[in-house]
């Protein structure tokens, strides 16, 4: 009885779980083409054109595969892809999508394959992968991406394997940071300058694996057409002396503009600040030092003489005023007997005593500085002479 009443439990859960399939697929024509078990989901080639991702797949399916169709990744496909939180494997390539805007991919913490190749895309934005936390393959090749920056993939810490081949990049910008096992960068226009420099010299460095190495060349200059992108001639000091002349264009004109400050309010250089209000540095003397550290002493001499004419006016006005010395009392005396002198050489009136001369002198005023701080010479004594 119990192994007859298991069987029959059995094949009612199986007639249920039938009904429900056939249910779903007359409700949804659209993924009757479609390879669908309770794990996966597989609708590559089921000539339909899928324009968005079909809703009723199980929710706890694993691999999701929707190659070969025409979806763009809306908004309403975003939030579909937030329901299969048990996702790990995900390919939407050979669709219509052109840009991965910012958490395209967010609540899918468990998938570790995303295939998004033989797409239009051309932009990434920053947060494009953000909340993959677990993601290790990533292909973004044959796509039409013209320019990409490592943090687009700071997000990805797990990340072991990229794949940009046949895109439109001419440089990628590669902090050290930046760990991979594998990379794919053929078919692409690389410009081998100085700004792939850090590209190159990550690729020695690390122990990444660039794959098909040898077709990934360089594209300009024609003088380094077939180099590897790795191996090709540029050398940091090149980059340094391309720079160079733009550095000293910099220098010069900051030189120009701090000096000009310095001049019109009579500060220091130290104090010199910019309109924001924040401290404007110095720059850095290139070749002409010279000539930077003789207007640097014409204005710190000029700004300390500014500064002790201020500070100090009682000695700038000694220095430019007429300065009076006060008589000695030996100098009143001898100027009594030279007037004495003089006065007998004027001539006498008549009526009076040759030998007793009337000689009347005036108090001499008490000596009181003006209040200019300048000292008035009082000591010059007015006589009167009167008549016998």
């Amino acid at each position: 009885m119990l192994p007859l009443r298991s069987n029959r439990k059995a094949l009612n859960m199986k007639l249920s779980w039938l009904v429900t399939w056939a249910g779903t697929l007359f409700l949804n024509p659209v993924t009757a083409d479609c390879n669908i078990t309770s794990q996966t989901a597989t609708c590559e080639e089921s000539g339909k054109n899928l324009s968005n991702i079909p809703t009723n797949f199980f929710q706890n399916i694993t691999k999701l595969s929707l190659r070969n169709n025409k979806i763009a990744l809306k908004d309403s496909d975003k939030e579909i892809l937030q329901s299969f939180i048990n996702l790990t494997e995900l390919y939407l390539n050979e669709n219509m999508i052109t840009v991965l805007y910012n958490n395209s991919f967010c609540n899918l913490a468990k998938l570790v394959t995303l295939d998004i190749s033989n797409n239009h895309i051309s932009t990434v934005h920053k947060g494009a992968f953000a909340g993959l936390n677990q993601l290790s393959v990533l292909n973004l090749s044959y796509n039409m991406i013209t320019q990409l920056d490592s943090d687009v993939f700071t997000s990805l810490k797990n990340l072991t394997v990229l794949n940009l081949q046949y895109n439109f990049l001419k440089s990628f910008h590669v902090k050290s940071s930046f760990k991979l096992i594998k990379i794919a960068l053929a078919g692409n226009p690389w410009t081998c300058s100085c700004d792939l420099l850090d590209l190159q010299i990550w690729l020695t460095v690390s122990n990444v694996t660039m794959e098909n190495e040898s077709n990934t060349t360089c594209t300009f200059p024609n003088a380094k057409r077939k180099f590897s992108i790795k191996m090709a001639p540029t050398q940091p000091a090149d980059c340094k002396i391309e720079k160079a002349p733009l550095e000293n264009i910099v220098t010069s004109t900051s030189a120009i503009k701090l000096i000009s400050s310095a001049l019109l309010t009579g500060l220091t250089p130290n104090n010199i600040t910019e309109n924001n209000g924040t401290h404007a540095e110095l720059p850095l003397p290139g070749k002409s030092w010279t000539f930077l550290a003789g207007v640097l002493a014409f204005v710190l001499s000029t700004t300390l003489l500014i500064f002790t004419a201020i500070k100090c006016p009682t000695w700038y006005r000694y220095l430019i005023s007429y300065s009076h010395r006060r008589l000695e009392e030996n100098d009143s005396e001898m100027f009594e007997q030279e007037f004495s002198a003089d006065m007998s050489s004027f001539p006498r009136a008549s009526g009076t005593n040759n030998d007793d001369p009337i000689v009347i002198f005036e108090k001499i005023p008490a000596f009181v500085p003006g209040e200019d701080g300048f000292i008035e010479d009082k000591y010059i004594d007015s006589y009167e002479t009167e008549e016998s």
